[in-house]
Parts: C-alpha cells; structure tokens; sequence
C-alpha cells in the first residue's frame, strides 16, 4: 500500500500498463536517495 500512496502522492514516478503499475529501478533508487540520510 505504501507504494501505491506514493504513486498517487506523485512522490514516486510509474507507469501503468493494463490494472498494474510498472516503477524503473532508477527512479525507485533517486527516491531513495532523495530521502537518505546519513546517521552521525
């Protein structure tokens, strides 16, 4: 679920082909990137 409230929220960007989303592997790594942050 929580990828789907990201997909709607627009924070994450996919594409939807037939009733399924399909996500780039490169965009799942820029937002997790995005929202990294280093400990210490």
């Amino acid at each position: 679920m929580t990828v789907y409230r990201l997909i709607q929220s627009g924070d994450l960007r996919a594409a939807r082909i037939g009733k399924s989303y399909r996500i780039r592997e490169d965009d799942v790594d820029a937002y997790l990137q995005d929202r990294f942050s280093d400990a210490g």
